[in-house]
């Protein structure tokens, strides 16, 4: 017979395949032999023939293997079988995902079903497919079982050999733990292995250097995203953990291992949350005594104890009245009603947490991590919540992650310091966490005086960052500069230069916290000699155009201000000199400035952010060959007045260039040339 086949054939029914070869045979064909007979298969062409062979043959073996391995009866053949399946996947010529994953998927069934095998069962298996996993990652099934042997048996030669070049496979491989949550389950439980050695923390270290690798830049660039996707889940998870001993929901774990109902659960841990009854409250909010009675959670994993001083009253009882716990985070950040507070984990808690903190303290020491692991850090990936020792839980890691914090805010690189601030508006950031009167904030605003000192270092010497910290965190302010630090003393005097403070009282008890200390007098005096000058430089008077020499330095153009009077200064060239940002402190001070000429300077982002915020009627500006960048220009927006703006040869893009245009109503002479908007 010729043309199609009327009936399928199934794999399982082929006896054999072979190539025809014998003299006038049809070109191109395979024979299959089946129960009854023979079936020639022609193809177009001798490749599409040995693709078709090598196929079937694969087809073949493979439901062999899975009928062998469905029923064993003998493990030492079991294993024998699954070296030859190996075997027969590493020198099949097919090119295709399925030629390994198969083999995997079916030693993964084979040990799902098989729940009474032996640990050195266990290891053999493990070894025997190792080969496969070189280059092809676990299927979910088989993540689950190396799981369990990484937590069972975390000190065998099996998790080193075997598991590492696995594990560091997915670390620079995998695209999103999303799609393959067993794929970092893995990967948490084989970096705690690792934590349980002798060495424990210093194997750790070794591997988090090997995944770097030696040079200053990792070329990989998935490794530092998957790292700390795994230390925060599972980091999350110790809060899953105890969210779920609390109200008695199935964890993900148990709902991965098939459990979905509360009658399915195992009991509840044995926690308490010791709530103050109402009675109780009434008759201690009549007593003079200044403390009331420890709230306590206990479990087996966390102790936590609160003393509350009689300022939250008012909340415990609002807390009682709708049968719930005060949120701790809201507490801290409204008001000082924790007096003491003190946090004990068990060992294996404390271990855990302990091993995942350390590894981000780790990734914060390589300096081309910092900038990308500042970004995803940066939105705090852990959610307020209701429940008490969960915000104890939050509490300690903040504390722990001060180290990680401490380093982005030494970092001089603005795209990392940066990220201490909030990624977007009414959402809080580390800046205001580790702040004095933040949820995480233990050293008298150390830390948070460290943070003030790099932005206002960096490019955020602006009027937007001093009046948020006059809104919201003026009292620390005050208070560092009480206690001599330099950093609140120039933020405070920067306030009352720059106006920021309307209100007369606020005023003086700025100027009486300053004149309180031998720093602060001294920079006072300063502002005060430099209001004079600046009375002096806005008088009305002198020329409406000035152009200075080529190679002056900011210096000279500081100089040149402070020598007479330029209230009436319109036009004003540095074109071919040597300033830089820095004299945009002397720019902002000229009212009647329209027109500025920047043509081949060094001046950079920092300094248009400056001006953006002062000379807002400011109409001309030449800005080519300039060495600024989209940072710097889309502060151009609130400028707008501009009505001719040139940025020839500069690092402009097309996105920026039509956000300009939108922003700018009044804008119609524009030199964009030699630019990506070009």
């Amino acid at each position: 017979p010729t043309g199609y086949m009327e009936n399928s054939i199934s794999y399982s029914a082929i006896e054999d395949v072979q190539l025809l070869s014998w003299e006038n045979a049809p070109k191109y064909c395979l024979q299959l032999t089946i129960p009854g007979g023979t079936v020639l298969l022609q193809a177009a062409n001798s490749y599409l023939r040995d693709q078709w062979f090598h196929s079937l043959q694969w087809k073949k073996k493979i439901y062999k293997y899975k009928k062998v391995l469905s029923n064993p009866s003998r493990w030492e053949v079991v294993l024998k079988e699954i070296r030859t399946l190996v075997d027969m996947a590493l020198t099949s010529p097919l090119q295709d995902d399925s030629i390994h994953q198969a083999p995997l998927e079916i030693v993964s069934k084979l040990l799902s079903e098989n729940n009474n095998l032996t640990t050195q069962d266990h290891e053999s298996i493990i070894v025997a497919i190792a080969p496969l996993l070189e280059n092809n990652h676990p299927p979910p099934d088989l993540c689950e079982f190396f799981c369990k042997h990484c937590r069972e048996r975390p000190r065998s030669m099996v998790v080193i050999e075997v598991f590492t070049p696995v594990v560091q496979r997915i670390l620079k491989h995998n695209m999103d733990f999303g799609k393959c949550p067993r794929l970092r389950l893995f990967t948490q439980e084989y970096i705690l292995s690792l934590n349980e050695l002798n060495a424990g923390m210093e194997v750790v270290k070794k591997f988090i250097h090997s995944m770097h690798g030696p040079t200053g830049q990792c070329p990989h660039p998935r490794v530092l995203p998957n790292l700390v996707a795994v230390c925060l889940a599972a980091i999350y998870s110790c809060y899953e953990e105890f969210i779920n001993s609390r109200d008695n929901s199935p964890s993900l774990k148990e709902i991965r291992n098939g459990c979905q109902q509360q009658c399915d659960r195992k009991p509840n841990l044995p926690l308490r949350l010791l709530h103050t009854s109402p009675d109780l409250v009434s008759q201690e909010a009549t007593l003079t005594e200044s403390r009331l009675k420890p709230v306590i959670v206990t479990s087996n994993e966390i102790h936590v104890e609160v003393e509350r001083n009689n300022t939250a009253n008012q909340k415990m009882t609002a807390s009682v009245g709708n049968d719930s716990e005060p949120n701790l985070i809201d507490c801290l950040m409204v008001s000082p009603t924790c007096s003491t507070m003190s946090i004990e984990l068990s060992a294996q808690a404390d271990r855990i947490l302990g091993c995942y903190v350390e590894i981000l303290k780790m990734l914060s020491d390589y300096d081309d991590w910092r900038p990308a692991l500042a970004s995803l850090l940066q939105p705090i990936p852990f959610p307020k919540d209701n429940c008490l020792f969960l915000s104890f839980l939050l509490l300690f890691f903040f504390r722990e992650l001060k180290y990680v914090i401490q380093r982005f805010a030494e970092d001089p690189r603005q795209e990392v310091h940066s990220c201490l601030l909030s990624v977007r508006a009414g959402k809080d950031g580390w800046f205001q966490l580790y702040s004095p009167g933040g949820v995480a904030c233990d050293d008298d605003g150390e830390l948070f005086a460290s943070m003030v000192h790099i932005l206002m270092g960096s490019c955020y010497k602006t009027k937007k960052f001093l009046l948020s910290l006059a809104e919201n965190k003026l009292g620390p302010c005050m208070l560092l500069a009480l206690r001599g630090n330099q950093t609140m003393v120039e933020i405070l005097c920067l306030m009352l230069e720059y106006n920021i403070i309307d209100n007369n009282d606020t005023q003086l008890q700025i100027i009486s916290t300053l004149e309180s200390t031998d720093v602060g007098k001294r920079m006072y005096e300063q502002l005060c000699e430099r209001q004079r000058e600046l009375k002096e430089l806005q008088r009305k008077g002198g020329p409406t155009r000035l152009t200075l020499p080529s190679k002056s330095t900011d210096a000279d153009l500081a100089r040149l201000l402070s020598s007479g009077s330029f209230g009436n200064l319109e036009n004003l060239s540095l074109a071919f000199t040597n300033v830089t940002s820095a004299c945009a402190e002397h720019l902002i001070k000229l009212p009647s400035l329209k027109q500025l000429n920047l043509w081949s300077t060094q001046f950079g982002d920092a300094g248009l952010r400056l001006l953006s915020e002062h000379l807002t009627m400011l109409q001309v500006l030449n800005l080519c060959e300039t060495p600024v960048t989209d940072a710097g220009l889309l502060a151009l927006s609130s400028m707008k007045s501009l009505c001719s703006l040139n940025m020839n040869s500069t690092k402009l893009s097309a996105d920026t260039y039509e956000d300009l245009k939108a922003k700018l109503p009044n804008l119609k002479e524009v030199d964009v040339r030699y630019t990506e908007a070009w």
